[in-house]
């Protein structure tokens, strides 16, 4: 399997880890606190959705590669293909 190539796309998954990273960081805290379970559980589901995303926006990053290197085309040659597959991150990101 190839390694991620695009830079910005690398850096946006880096920092949606980061974020998420942080949120759990804030949950151990909530915990170690004594926050009620509702509030923990809330901040449980807002990262698992958070890595949701990001799990998305990899496998898109890993289409988009895959694509451009079968078709032999530089990164936004094809307008077409990048509205494609806008349309199904959308669609990966409302599956769940």
């Amino acid at each position: 399997m190839s390694a991620l190539d695009n830079e910005k796309s690398r850096t946006d998954i880096l920092n949606r880890l980061k974020r998420a990273e942080g949120q759990l960081r804030g949950i151990q805290r909530m915990i170690e606190e004594g926050d009620g379970c509702l509030d923990i559980a809330t901040q449980m589901a807002a990262v698992r959705k958070a890595l949701d995303s990001t799990s998305v926006r990899m496998t898109m990053c890993f289409m988009e590669q895959h694509l451009q290197e079968r078709l032999r085309s530089p990164e936004g040659a094809v307008p077409e293909m990048s509205e494609m597959l806008g349309d199904i991150e959308t669609l990966l990101g409302k599956i769940r």
